[in-house]
């Protein structure tokens, strides 16, 4: 197990360029098993979860060049079925939740999948019935035994369904089932995440018929194969949102490459209630070294909350870096993690380190910013999931002497060569075993 070494307190400057989406990459990989030709994804980031998922295909058959450092060609004319059942597929299957949107690909084109309960964050409960009920009204049959599932059907049939949730990876595997089906699905109340756009976009440049992109509503008429073509993941913009909080509370000053500001819905806006100055200039953002930032009220002067919701809302992604941001700002902020309920248990750990928050249950946290008059101090500790940890790491950049953040292998899951990058703009980290 690895860990990261921070000596805080250093004031960076520099350009990062962000990495591919993440959350992104898991679906539009996921999408190449469905046609035998092949399909080129481009900007995809080196993180182990990425990594993982190449891995699974891989293991059932999936051809996997890799001609370019970012660039990926996938051809899934060859696979083994029988795969599915092997302990190799199962336990490496298990190490991903993202995994669990090769159901609605294998479904349509094999009439069959096979999974073990998928693994993840540990951020509380995060059931899969979005993607189990959509399935199911397309006419697949579901067995659970001993934490594997089984999902067969001969043949989908276009359907109409009213989703829950709008669940993000839900509406993906529901519409990479939907596109062989036969007929026409329409889905209401479909995850709209820029994600769910990007593989829309793809699936349509293979072949097919999608309709509302971009909306809560979209209708999937079924066709009877797909093609090859060619992708580009978007700027990772939870990247992005870390990097803002990164360079606010460390009073650094980070130019931004070509974030895709038409993608980041909210987050410019949220971080700028908290008092952090945003430029555009073209397509780059530049966050300019700020000794202090103070968090707005709303206009009848009440306590300023910051929650998180569905697309074009808040991400949830980004609660934990909003709430980091907020220790050094000038004012206090309630912030209100709505989707999860365990993913504000490691404030423990900021609270240790100084800071002045208010856990009140387990979705919510006042901060009462410090507004400089305190630094925090360096400590050790350990990184509980991605988000989280590089919330953590954020924090110990900013405090006083030393830090240890152990379990970074969580962060590697979500964020390419961070103590690199980090290091090329003046931070003091290392990596250690």
């Amino acid at each position: 197990m690895s860990s990261f070494l921070i000596t805080g307190g250093n004031k960076m400057k520099g350009v990062i360029v962000p990495q591919g989406a993440k959350n992104e990459a898991l679906q539009v990989i996921c999408a190449t098993v469905l046609t035998s030709d092949k399909v080129t994804i481009e900007n995809v980031p080196n993180i182990r979860d990425v990594n993982k998922l190449i891995e699974i295909l891989r293991l059932i058959g999936v051809k996997v060049e890799h001609p370019l450092p970012d660039t990926y060609i996938f051809q899934s004319d060859n696979i083994d079925l029988a795969r599915l059942d092997s302990d190799d597929f199962c336990a490496a299957a298990a190490q991903l939740r993202g995994s669990i949107m090769l159901a609605g690909p294998l479904l349509s084109r094999f009439g069959k999948a096979v999974f073990p309960q998928p693994g993840g964050d540990k951020i509380g409960r995060r059931r899969l019935d979005t993607h189990f009920i959509g399935l199911e009204k397309l006419g697949a049959t579901i067995s659970y035994n001993y934490q594997y599932y089984t999902i067969e059907s001969p043949k989908l049939n276009g359907c109409y369904m009213l989703l829950d949730e709008a669940s993000v990876t839900g509406t993906a595997n529901i519409v990479m089932a939907a596109v062989l089906a036969k007929g026409t699905t329409t889905i209401m109340n479909a995850a709209c995440e820029p994600y769910v756009y990007q593989l829309c976009k793809m699936l349509n440049r293979m072949g097919a018929q999608i309709s509302g992109i971009g909306s809560n509503l979209l209708t999937i008429t079924g066709v009877e194969s797909l093609g090859g073509c060619s992708h580009r993941l978007l700027p990772d913009m939870i990247e992005v949102g870390s990097f803002i909080g990164m360079a606010a509370m460390t009073q650094s000053e980070i130019t931004l490459k070509d974030v895709g500001f038409e993608h980041l819905g909210l987050i410019p806006q949220v971080f700028r209630r908290l008092g952090v100055e945003i430029w555009q200039k073209d397509g780059d953002m530049i966050i300019p070294s700020q000794e202090h930032y103070a968090v707005e009220r709303f206009m009848d002067g009440s306590i300023m909350n910051i929650s998180d919701a569905p697309w074009p809302g808040f991400t949830p992604d980004l609660i934990s870096i909003a709430l980091v941001t907020a220790i050094q700002a000038d004012g206090s902020v309630l912030i209100h993690q709505k989707m999860f309920e365990s993913r504000l248990f490691f404030v423990d750990k900021l609270i240790d380190m100084g800071a002045q928050i208010i856990l009140c249950d387990p979705h919510r946290a006042t901060v009462i910013g410090l507004n400089r008059k305190h630094n925090l101090r360096g400590i050790r500790m350990s990184s509980p999931d991605i988000r989280a940890g590089v919330a953590l790491l954020i924090a110990a950049l900013s405090a006083t002497g030393e830090s240890r953040i152990d379990n970074i292998e969580q962060i590697d899951r979500g964020y390419q060569n961070i103590d690199q990058r980090l290091r090329n703009i003046g931070a003091d980290i290392k990596r250690i075993d």
